[in-house]
């Protein structure tokens, strides 16, 4: 009855500002159901909430200091470089640095055994940096050889080690213990291999790291606030844990 009253007053009454989460009015457009079962409902739920969130009040004070960093500092800077920068050149970024993150994909492959995934992440690095002058274009999805992301938080979890209490990472995002380990393995990797001579380049030119953050800030297509829903954090939440055990099965 509570939403049916709010439901109807927010269908009443003009849109208010974003509350301090940054949801607009998320009960305005709720459709009530006589025929739903609340019982039914709870007990078919009741396993997605069933995270491990030990960190649950840090976490969401996280989540929600990444809502403003992306709100205020992040899209902003994406807008920008959306509009200085033309289409050729962005995906041309886009390109180089996914070439960099195929040396990690193909590492990782290896690691976990799976020789096919392997050849074909080997192929893809191969025509890409040789065909696609370092990267720069992708004739290799073209060539029907697409990215196939893997990483040490996968392989971990390959091999049977556990998440771990679930993490929001600054900027980063949703992980998890097991996933914020891999992301340091992923990185020391890169850096020792060195491909392109990416790494030495940004002792020189630190801006090159920007340009990957503000790169991989485009190419996602996550927005905070875009769920329109009181219960974002617990929907991310179980969509992250859920997609990381889906890949590890991959």
């Amino acid at each position: 009855m509570l939403a049916l009253v709010c439901a109807n007053a927010g269908a009443q009454t003009p849109l208010a500002e974003a509350d301090e989460d940054g949801f607009v009015d998320p009960l305005r457009t709720l459709d009530f159901n006589p025929d739903f079962d609340q019982q039914v409902f709870e007990f078919s739920t009741s396993d997605a909430l069933d995270v491990d969130d030990p960190f649950e009040r840090f976490n969401r004070r996280m989540y929600h200091f990444n809502y403003r960093l992306d709100q205020w500092v992040m899209l902003p800077v994406v807008r920008g470089y959306r509009h200085v920068t033309p289409s050729p050149v962005r995906t041309g970024v886009s390109n180089f640095f996914n070439n960099l993150r195929d040396i990690s994909n193909l590492a990782n492959s290896v690691m976990q055994l799976k020789v096919e995934r392997s050849m074909r992440t080997t192929a893809r690095l191969l025509f890409n940096t040789i065909l696609g002058v370092g990267g720069l274009w992708d004739p290799a999805t073209r060539m029907g050889l697409p990215r196939q992301p893997e990483d040490f938080g996968q392989t971990l979890g390959s091999y049977g080690v556990p998440s771990g209490p679930y993490l929001v990472l600054p900027a980063f995002g949703p992980s998890n213990l097991r996933d914020a380990t891999g992301l340091l393995v992923d990185y020391g990797l890169e850096r020792s291999i060195n491909f392109h001579g990416y790494h030495h380049a940004t002792s020189e030119y630190p801006v090159l790291y920007g340009l990957r953050t503000v790169d991989l800030r485009h190419t996602t297509p996550f927005r905070y606030g875009q769920l329109n829903s009181p219960f974002e954090y617990e929907q991310v939440r179980y969509i992250y844990n859920r997609a990381r055990q889906i890949q590890i099965l991959d």
